[in-house]
C-alpha cells in the first residue's frame, strides 16, 4: 500500500503546501515541522521553477525569491533528508516537468526514494504524456499523482482509474491563489472519482479559510492549502514558522 494512504487513514487529510527556500531552507524546515505539529497529515513541498505556469502571483513570487536566494534541487533533497530525522508524515514534491528533466528523471526519483519522499505532482504534465515519468516513478516506489481539473470532463473516470497515491482535484479554473468563493460543481467530479477508484481525493486551489476547508472536507477526503501559507511566509520571513503553525491549527481544529 502507498505510504500516502496513511495521510487519509484517520479522518480527513489536511495538506499544506510550501515553497522550498523562501526565504531560506532553514525557515522551510521549521515551517514543515510546525505544520506537522499542528495537524498536517501530508506535506507538499514546492521545488522552485523559473516559469511556474500553474501558479498565481503569490507562489510565483515565492519561486523567484527562492531561486534568487540560491536554492537548488540538490539542496532541497538534503533538506528533506534532515526533515526525515523526525518528520514521519508522507511528503510529496510539487514541481514542473523541466525540473525533473534537468536533474535527470532516474536520478531525481532515486533521490526521492533515498531521502524519504513519497510522491510527485507535475501540474504541467498532460495525462496523455505521463508515461514519460510513470515507469521510472513506479520502479522507484514514488507515486506520480494525477490532477483532475474542471475541464477534465469525460476524462475524469479514465484519470481516476489509473490514479496513484491520491487524486488532486483542482477546485477552479486558472492558477493557484486564494478565492472568495468556489463555484465549480465539485460534487459531481468527486462522484465520478468515487465510482472509478478507491484512491483518496483531495481538493486544492483557492482554499484559504477554515469555512472553505470545512466545505471541501464534506466533499472530498482531504484539503490542500498553498497560497495562504506562502503569503504568511512572505509577510513574516524568518519569523514565519510560528505563524504558519497557528494558521494550520486554525484549519485543522474543525476537522471531524
Amino acid at each position: 500500500m502507498s505510504n500516502i494512504r496513511k495521510a487519509f487513514e484517520n479522518g480527513k487529510a489536511f495538506i499544506p503546501f510550501i515553497t522550498c527556500g523562501d526565504p531560506d531552507l532553514e525557515t522551510t524546515k521549521a515551517c514543515v515541522r510546525e505544520m506537522v505539529k499542528n495537524g498536517a497529515t501530508l506535506v507538499e513541498l514546492g521545488i522552485p521553477f523559473s516559469d511556474p505556469t500553474a501558479e498565481g502571483p503569490v507562489i510565483q513570487e515565492a519561486n523567484e525569491r527562492a531561486l534568487a536566494g540560491g536554492v537548488t534541487t540538490g539542496r532541497i533533497f538534503e533538506m528533506v533528508k534532515q526533515l526525515r530525522q523526525d518528520v514521519t508524515v508522507p511528503m510529496v514534491f510539487m514541481t514542473y516537468a523541466n525540473v525533473v528533466f534537468s536533474y535527470g528523471a532516474e536520478r531525481f526519483v532515486t533521490a526521492c526514494r533515498e531521502t524519504g519522499m513519497d510522491g510527485l505532482i507535475l501540474p504541467d504534465l498532460p495525462y496523455e504524456e505521463k508515461d514519460e515519468f510513470l515507469p521510472v516513478c513506479r520502479e522507484g516506489g514514488i507515486d506520480l499523482i494525477s490532477l483532475i481539473a474542471p475541464t477534465s470532463e469525460d476524462r475524469i473516470a479514465m484519470i481516476a482509474r489509473e490514479a496513484e497515491g491520491f487524486l488532486y482535484i483542482v477546485s477552479s479554473l486558472g492558477v493557484t491563489g486564494e478565492r472568495r468563493e468556489i463555484t465549480t460543481d465539485l460534487s459531481s467530479i468527486v462522484k465520478t472519482v468515487r465510482e472509478n477508484t478507491d484512491i483518496p481525493c483531495a481538493i486544492g486551489f483557492g482554499i484559504s479559510t477554515p469555512e472553505q476547508a470545512e466545505a471541501m472536507r464534506k466533499l472530498a477526503d482531504g484539503v490542500i492549502v498553498g497560497s495562504a501559507i506562502v503569503r504568511l511566509v512572505k509577510e513574516f520571513g524568518k519569523n514565519a514558522p510560528s505563524e504558519v503553525g497557528a494558521y494550520v491549527r486554525s484549519m485543522t481544529e474543525r476537522q471531524p
